[in-house]
């Protein structure tokens, strides 16, 4: 199984901001400090789909960096997101997190224009040819429009720096396949898909739903890499009904995890527009269903 430059239980943390909407770096350097201490992160993605890209400014999201960094220290690796639709743009927000301490970059496959898969691939190798740390690929087509194809992550393989995949195809298959002929580290993207991803050579995962459930996550792969298959099986049927909660009850896991972050008096604060807040009864049904998964540290880790 590869080695990874990125961590083994991610966390896509969201971006916190004050009440009237400002990047809150205070608050991000205490969710993070949380996340790597208390919730079972090893590594931590920013501005990422959860932590509201499109929303933010450059100079927020190489603020964002430099806090987190200062406030993790070595603890975890630290990822950013830099994604864009512009490859020049792409490589600004790459160079611009390199030097403000990231330890590697979430690339996402460039959206709307939808390039044929040539020139996704030499969008990926410019950037990654032009800083000196390591470049996740983020294949989500169901955002992009553009899948990452199989054949063409065989060919990026070969670059260096391009050292592992954030998987959301939901293709097993192709993604089986570059798992087999690579030594890309694969992350599972859907945290459904953790533990049969794991099974087919994944890495690990960077997940949503470990800005609230990070240990039961963590407490999954631990159990399987210790060969427990039926406990993590257990652990992984437990968080199913938060994670359905969370990620595929119509609306968007930034929303979610903010809701459940502030109903537990942890940093998170207001989503941006054109997202919008949680209504109440939905924050009655997922602190249910958080309390239901038994997904603080104690409950995780001494689950049966």
């Amino acid at each position: 199984m590869p080695t990874s430059p990125f961590g083994r239980t991610v966390c896509a943390m969201v971006t916190p901001f004050t009440a009237d909407g400002a990047l809150d770096l205070d608050g991000a350097q205490q969710l993070a400090d949380r996340l790597v201490g208390q919730g079972g992160c090893d590594g931590l993605v920013l501005s990422g789909t959860t932590g509201e890209s499109p929303t933010t400014t450059d100079a927020e999201k190489t603020a964002l960096v430099r806090a987190v960094v200062e406030a993790v220290g070595d603890r975890a690796r630290i990822t950013a997101g830099v994604g864009s639709a512009s490859t020049r743009h792409t490589v600004e927000l790459a160079r611009a997190a390199e030097a403000a301490g990231a330890h590697g970059l979430l690339v996402v496959t460039p959206y709307y224009s939808r390039p044929p898969q040539e020139d996704v691939a030499e969008h990926f190798r410019t950037v990654a040819d032009a800083t000196g740390v390591p470049v996740m690929l983020y294949d989500i087509p169901g955002r992009t429009g553009t899948r990452i194809e199989p054949d063409t992550m065989l060919r990026l393989a070969e670059h260096p720096r391009i050292a592992g995949v954030k998987d959301c195809s939901y293709d097993l298959l192709g993604s089986s396949k570059v798992m087999a002929r690579t030594g890309l580290a694969y992350y599972s993207g859907s945290e459904e898909l953790n533990l049969p991803l794991l099974a087919a050579g994944a890495v690990g995962y960077v997940s949503t739903v470990a800005n609230v459930a990070g240990p039961l996550l963590a407490a999954t792969l631990d159990a399987y890499d210790r060969g427990d298959t039926a406990r993590a099986t257990r652990l992984h049927q437990r968080a199913v009904p938060l994670v359905e909660l969370m990620m595929a009850a119509g609306l968007p896991g930034t929303v979610t995890a903010k809701a459940l972050l502030n109903a537990l008096g942890l940093p998170g604060g207001p989503v941006r527009a054109p997202l919008r807040a949680a209504a109440p009864d939905r924050v009655t049904r997922l602190l249910a269903a958080y309390e239901a998964s038994g997904a603080e540290a104690g409950a995780a880790v001494g689950a049966p």
